[in-house]
């Protein structure tokens, strides 16, 4: 498992460390492992010179050690730096012979570039006298952030267009913020953690799942299971407007272990559902947990669908019927996976309803901001939440009481009340973003939340596991949604074999 911590409480660690070792020796620590990730990169790509972005704090003294080592051990080295920089890393890197320069002009030669312009403890936002010096930069330049790209939020709320992008993102210990959260992830590059010795007690900000984690969390079955202690899982699912989604949602709790799948759907779906699932129960019946919504139209279908059901009254019923065990599901006690048209559903009356029982909501960043403009009655655009997804999920948690499950290239998990951990999830290739993929996940998450497990935990593992399953689905190309579903079993498999002992 990956944990991201706050600013507050890295300096808080780093101060304790220090005050057991020798002065300089924390920095040294750091120093050695950035130049020798440096080091690393220069000989993978057969480079010749290497420069730094050196800024007033301690990311720029770490930043131009670095290139005084690697200046030393014959590469050839620049430093970018700012009127003010670290008296003792400016004396080595003079004795070093490393060039000492506040012109950018030669930065596009270096092979290898180290930002060490800003740190964990900066505003987000990248300074006037740093904007030529990043604006210098080769494309081609292999870009190694030093503790976090320069610009970007530390806490990952906002992403600065003219911050760095970084290839490569070097950071002490621990992770932070900015490495896992959308949006700025993504000007992170590849995360290299340096352990300098740095411990931290208490929660993080935020928790990554890893492959070697889903082997201790995933409901194995024991030898005394039966497929009702295993989990049953409802799924209120489809419509005669989007069929598929019954499909793809009892597919994938199916697929995803569940000891038994009750469906409730219109007769589309329905037929559908008998044809691709055959051990799929159809009708209301006890679960342990419900999926509630893939496909779903609360509306009930449009007259002009309706004009063309060859039995009008009986679809209309199937409708009716499918909306009552809807609205029974949310008013019920069981744990409920709430996805796509079951969001319409929600209202401060069955929020209330719901209070302290296990919900995860599973919205896209358009649906989270619907759901945020109809609760607070304030609009709130599709872009505004992309922009801060973590703000907005975390807001629409507190407003409903729920576990909100942000869906997008880096799904959030977020649990309600202040100060929750939130989960951060980035294990799908682009292709998964395919009509029906909700879908899928809805059902799966249902399997989770039916064996027991607790909302947010589903939801970070379940984020894993569909991305995984995608991503072995798809040979480097397109994949369809049914092949996701379909690929699950196989993804648990792989998963779960990461955890047994190696063979003797």
């Amino acid at each position: 498992m990956i944990e991201a911590w706050s600013t507050e409480a890295v300096y808080a660690a780093e101060a304790a460390l220090m005050a057991t070792l020798d002065e300089g020796e924390l920095m040294a620590r750091a120093v050695e492992g950035l130049a020798g990730v440096a080091a690393a990169r220069l000989e993978e790509r057969d480079g010749d010179a290497v420069a730094a972005l050196v800024g007033p704090g301690n990311n720029g003294a770490d930043a131009l050690y670095a290139v005084a080592r690697l200046a030393e051990a014959g590469w050839n080295a620049l430093a970018v730096h700012h009127d003010h920089v670290h008296a003792g890393a400016r004396a080595a890197a003079e004795a070093a012979g490393v060039v000492l320069t506040t012109d950018p002009a030669g930065l596009g030669e270096a092979d290898v570039v180290l930002d060490g312009i800003l740190g964990i403890g900066a505003r987000p936002g990248l300074p006037d006298w740093a904007a030529a010096w990043v604006a210098a930069l080769s494309d081609t330049t292999h870009v190694i952030a030093v503790d976090l790209p320069s610009g970007q939020d530390p806490m990952g709320g906002q992403l600065d267009p003219d911050g760095v992008f970084a290839d490569e993102t070097v950071t002490f210990s621990v992770a932070k913020p900015v490495h896992l959260l959308p949006p700025t992830e993504q000007a992170c590059g590849v995360l290299t953690v340096v352990d300098i010795g740095i411990e931290l007690d208490g929660d993080p900000v935020v928790r990554r799942l890893d492959h070697d984690d889903v082997a201790a969390l995933w409901p194995v079955p024991s030898p005394t299971d039966d497929k009702y202690s295993r989990g049953v899982v409802g799924v209120v699912a489809g419509g005669e407007s989007y069929s598929g989604a019954a499909v793809l949602s009892v597919t994938a709790a199916v697929e995803a272990g569940a000891g038994m799948v009750r469906y409730v759907g219109t007769p589309t779906p329905d037929g559908l559902v008998r044809a691709a699932v055959p051990e799929a129960v159809h009708g209301p019946g006890r679960v342990q947990a419900w999926v509630v919504g893939p496909g779903l139209d609360p509306t009930g279908g449009s007259d002009a669908d309706a004009d063309a059901r060859a039995d009008a009254d009986a679809r209309a019923d199937a409708d009716a019927t499918q909306l009552v065990v809807a609205r029974d599901a949310l008013a019920g006690d069981e744990p409920v996976v709430v996805d796509a048209g079951g969001l319409d559903l929600l209202d401060p009356e069955v929020l209330r309803a719901r209070t302290g029982l296990p919900t995860l909501l599973t919205p896209h960043a358009g649906e989270c901001a619907r759901l945020l403009t109809r609760l607070t009655r304030t609009d709130v655009g599709r872009a505004e939440v992309e922009a801060e997804p973590l703000a907005h999920a975390r807001r629409l948690a507190t407003l409903t009481g729920a576990t909100v499950l942000l869906k997008g290239a880096t799904t959030l998990v977020v649990p309600p009340g202040e100060g929750a951990v939130a989960w951060s999830q980035a294990d799908a290739p682009a292709w998964l973003a395919t009509a029906g993929a909700g879908d899928v996940l809805a059902g799966l998450l249902g399997a989770l939340l039916a064996a027991g497990m607790p909302c947010d935990v589903a939801g970070a593992l379940g984020a894993l596991v569909h991305g995984v399953a995608a991503d072995r689905a798809t040979p480097g190309g397109p994949v369809r949604a049914l092949a996701v579903a379909h690929g699950i079993p196989g993804a648990v498999a792989h998963l779960l074999a990461r955890g047994l002992p190696p063979a003797s």
